[in-house]
């Protein structure tokens, strides 16, 4: 009863392993093929590089962004992300300033000890975050976007799959052998 718990269980891991190796070599690929950032049903993951929001997710962490199509609905408290400066940062609405028809956000690390100097345009909003966040993983996600964990994340799976393989085959060849000595 014992070896069959444990037999399911290893399965059963075996498995989640799988699909989220899949899930992350495809997200990796998919993101090398299209040029940018995988999208997934609207939604992005991106890495958090700096402390600037903590203690709301850590350095490391990934966190889960919805692509935005309405500029012009985010409120003060939201937490968006936005290109400055040829950098992508994610960052609290510190305050909403409306000009006659034209909005723009002051945002504000919740590390940092004042706003930002610059304001955003709708226009440079990417997302606002959904809540979703997994801490560490981000380490993970950056390595295997660089050149070394991408390949490795092709040969590493390869070389699991050919020792299943041999392993299965080896299995087969004693059960074989077993039945022509009985």
């Amino acid at each position: 009863m014992q070896k069959k718990i444990i037999r399911i269980a290893s399965s059963l891991l075996k498995g989640i392993s799988l699909i989220v190796l899949c899930l992350l070599v495809f997200s990796i690929l998919s993101a090398r093929v299209s040029g940018g950032e995988p999208t997934i049903l609207g939604y992005q993951v991106k890495t958090v590089l700096s402390g600037s929001m903590e203690p709301t997710f850590q350095t490391g962490s990934i966190i889960s962004i919805k692509l935005g199509n309405q500029q012009n609905s985010y409120q003060k408290g939201d937490i968006i992300t936005f290109n400055m400066d040829g950098k992508t940062i994610t960052h609290r609405i510190f305050e909403v300033k409306k000009v006659n028809e034209n909005v723009s956000y002051k945002t504000k690390g919740d590390n940092n000890n004042a706003p930002d100097v610059w304001t955003v345009a709708p226009s440079d909003v990417v997302g606002k975050y959904t809540g979703f966040t997994i801490p560490y993983i981000g380490y993970v996600m950056n390595y295997a976007n660089s050149k070394a964990g991408a390949a490795l994340l092709l040969i590493v799976p390869g070389i699991f799959l050919i020792l299943s393989a041999m392993y299965s085959i080896v299995g087969a060849r004693k059960e074989l052998e077993a039945e022509k000595v009985l």
